[in-house]
């Protein structure tokens, strides 16, 4: 096994029973451990907190910390309360219902030491239908800057593949329960940081982000959230009352597109099942 790289793994807990040890299996399969991972649980309430126990009972003392928030507070402040603990120098998020690529840690912390200038560096991913570790073939060829403009047209990152420099200013918005991690991102890419992508596939997700296989139930409250951002943005003063008009015109449209696959979908299916 490789040594430990400075890296703690920030993992947000919310009635996550059933899915937060296939998560921290992942983390622990790693080529290139991280010092420490420190589990949030949000006020579960259920039996997640005794399964956090668990695990960190499984594994070597102190390399599973345990945060618990007294009241639920959605992912963005789970994630602020286990950054405010985190001791090493990189920062890497998973959500507890999805995995990591056995060799994540290894290629992206490789990647952000050789390139200083990078504050936040994010990769792509695979969604999966069963319930399996990622397992695939990866190789690093090529990495791409993420302009400003092109992340504030769509969210170019899932949280689970972000890593980042611990220090770095922005935080998430505390109490942000949609787009929080699109705020982030622009918020750290406005600010003037470097923000790249790699190209391989280091991460795994078991549910669609969008459409009606992931969070069409919510596509309004997401575009509520969208829309929140660049009115930050834009009483912060990164971008003008032009781009803010424009970028909310074509956020609106891409919310109608949405809306109107998973009413064509609703149809389709109720016309298949009578």
């Amino acid at each position: 096994m490789n040594p430990a790289v400075p890296v703690s793994v920030v993992v947000p807990c919310f009635r996550c029973a059933s899915t937060i040890e296939r998560a921290v299996q992942s983390v622990a399969a790693q080529s290139s451990r991280p010092a420490e991972v420190v589990l949030v649980d949000d006020c579960s309430q259920d039996q997640t907190l005794d399964i956090l126990k668990s695990l960190a009972a499984r594994h070597a003392p102190g390399w599973i910390k345990i945060k618990r928030l007294d009241n639920n507070r959605g992912a963005a402040s789970a994630r602020n309360a286990g950054w405010a603990v985190a001791s090493q120098p990189f920062v890497a998020f998973l959500d507890s219902d999805d995995a990591w690529h056995p060799k994540k840690l290894e290629i992206q912390y490789d990647f952000m030491q050789r390139n200083p200038e990078v504050a936040l560096c994010g990769h792509g991913h695979r969604l999966l239908k069963q319930n399996t570790l990622p397992d695939w073939d990866v190789s690093i060829s090529t990495f791409t800057a993420i302009s400003r403009w092109r992340l504030l047209i769509s969210n170019q990152f899932v949280t689970p593949s972000v890593m980042l420099r611990r220090n770095i200013y922005p935080r998430f918005v505390d109490d942000q329960r949609h787009m929080e991690d699109h705020m982030l991102w622009l918020q750290i890419s406005f600010s003037g940081a470097g923000v790249m992508k790699l190209d391989a596939e280091l991460a795994a997700i078991y549910k669609a982000p969008f459409g009606v296989g992931g969070l069409s139930a919510q596509i309004a409250l997401m575009e509520r959230g969208e829309l929140k951002n660049y009115r930050r943005l834009l009483r912060s003063k990164f971008i003008n009352r032009y781009q803010f008009v424009a970028i909310c015109g074509y956020s609106l449209l891409k919310y109608l597109r949405r809306l109107a696959i998973y009413g064509s979908h609703f149809l389709w299916k109720r016309n298949i099942h009578g």
